[in-house]
């Protein structure tokens, strides 16, 4: 090629670094994609072991139209590689007394489901839901994909979040409509999904319940491992060229000025622009250089010492010899307290003998994730993160036994006798594998505090050509928070020419296939 093309760089692989790679890729961009691990997926990677599969990543699609946005980026339908399935129940809930609630799209079943325990709460949740539709025309539909890099860019929207009651957590904001405490439980959950505490997380995050109800909640069939294998697919077809077991040790900075980076193997790779698809604070902490003011001040207005950082997860995967048909396939098991245990992970960060639960059973929906006749299962188990002081070689094997005690004494029964092939990850174990600062499973917390402006910026303020997508950076975590934050990229980096990028993309998709041999 006679002109040359700007080149970006994106470093990991998660979501966010892929849709990133695709949007810069469809901006018109050379772009390279370096992921530490073997495989990609960031977190979303897939175990399997004596034929039972397991997704480790994110397991709820909760805005299908996200992911079909990168696939028409070049033309083609999702629907041509990928089948998404709605789940139905969403959600079941199983509580303490042993009584169940369904959480679902069918609403005569879910008010039916409410009734069971207070009547009145009908109502007061179609008020709460009235209320989160507003807050996600705000939210959602105006503020997630919109870049905060200027302090001026929030105090245009203090008037809305004043109005919506931005101030209240999540908790308080379900207070406000719905009364018994088992259903004021359940309404109040989704931000554990993200890494918040319901009693500390900005009720911002109250979106999600209109979101759900928009869009209804889905699978992929075949898991998260197939979309990602067809999302590498779909970035090769257009000439994202791809890099694993690639470990950055260092984002190479001249001046104010990104210039490239360097592995820990002694590759070194140039860039125009760089994205950091990694958790913002082992960015800074370790892959910037050490020297000069400019990288040693706070890239947030939060200090470090005043941080909030997410619980870590202890995740316990396993298969059963049977199956367990009135397991939902999105479960969450709550235990006697609440408040008081959440308080104890995201606060004192202390060990406890107690614990909530996310059970999931992607064989409810598709049965290849295990043999016949058998059932696969991943449960998410809330823990304090590594700065509670926790020896998980002998907390870990503890809590595997307890959580298979109670499961097999409600909802599975004789669990004990049917698990098979488990292993788990803690906290310790997410630190090592992908890079996350105190093993938190989702960056920092998604406090008022630390959203918006005041959370990691999707551009360094001092680097202009160094930006952050993911669960760190804004809107946050989630499936739709970090797609949303690659769709910020938009609105920040520059179109390249449509004819020098299909020039491009024509020329490396013959090399790639030259090297497979077709």
């Amino acid at each position: 090629m006679n002109e040359y093309l700007p080149k970006a760089l994106v470093i990991g692989s998660g979501f966010g670094g892929i849709g990133a790679a695709l949007r810069l890729r469809a901006l018109g961009y050379h772009v390279d994609l370096v992921e530490r691990l073997d495989s990609l997926g960031g977190r979303a990677q897939v175990f399997e072991k004596d034929g039972f599969r397991h997704d480790a990543g994110p397991t709820v699609i909760t805005a299908p139209f996200m992911f079909e946005d990168l696939f028409s980026l070049f033309d083609e339908k999702l629907s041509d590689h990928l089948e998404f399935v709605p789940v139905s129940p969403w959600y079941r809930f199983h509580f303490p007394d042993g009584s169940d609630f369904d959480y679902g799209d069918d609403m005569a079943a879910f008010e039916a489901g409410m009734a069971k325990y207070r009547e009145a709460d009908i109502e007061g949740y179609r008020r709460l839901l009235d209320a989160s539709r507003e807050i996600f025309e705000v939210g959602f539909e105006k503020l997630a994909d919109q870049p905060f890099l200027k302090f001026t860019d929030m105090l245009k929207q203090v008037p809305a979040l004043l109005r919506l009651r931005s101030d209240l957590t999540v908790s308080q904001f379900v207070k406000k409509y719905i009364t018994h405490p088992y259903l004021q439980q359940a309404l109040s959950i989704h931000p554990l999904l993200v890494g918040g505490n319901p009693y500390d997380t900005t009720s911002i995050y109250a979106l999600i319940h209109y979101l759900e109800r928009k869009w209804g909640v889905h699978f992929c069939m075949g898991g998260t491992g197939k979309l990602v294998t067809e999302l590498e697919k779909l970035m090769r077809r257009h000439g994202v060229a791809i890099h694993t077991g690639a470990d950055v040790e260092e984002i190479v900075v001249s001046g104010k000025k990104v210039t490239g980076i360097k592995c820990t193997d002694g590759r070194e790779m140039e860039a125009d622009l760089v994205v950091c698809n990694a958790d913002p604070p082992t960015v800074y902490r370790e892959m910037m250089p050490v020297g000069g003011k400019s990288f040693l001040r706070p890239k947030k207005i939060i200090p470090e010492a005043l941080t909030k950082y997410s619980m870590g997860l202890y995740v316990l995967y396993f298969g059963t010899t049977r199956q367990y048909p009135d397991v939902a396939h999105h479960t969450i098991w709550l235990g006697e307290r609440f408040k008081a245990l959440l308080n104890d992970i995201f606060n004192k960060q202390i060990a406890t003998d107690d614990f909530s639960l996310y059970l999931h059973r992607p064989t409810a929906t598709d049965p290849s994730f295990a043999p016949e006749g058998c059932d696969s299962f991943y449960i998410l188990c809330p823990v304090p993160n590594l700065q509670g002081n926790i020896d998980w070689d002998v907390y870990g094997p503890e809590l595997r036994n307890r959580i298979v005690k109670a499961l097999s004494e409600t909802i599975m029964p004789d669990l004990e006798s049917h698990v098979t092939a488990d292993f788990w990850m803690h906290p310790g174990d997410f630190e090592k594998q992908y890079r996350a600062t105190y093993g938190a499973g989702f960056s920092i917390a998604p406090v008022f505090r630390q959203s918006a402006w005041f959370r990691y910026h999707n551009r360094d303020p001092d680097i202009g050509n160094l930006y952050f997508v993911g669960a760190g950076t804004h809107p946050g975590a989630g499936l739709p928070g970090v797609l949303s934050s690659a769709k910020a990229l938009e609105k920040m980096i520059p179109a390249q020419s449509n004819l020098q990028s299909q020039l491009y993309s024509d020329e490396l998709a013959s090399d790639v296939l030259a090297e497979a041999g077709e």
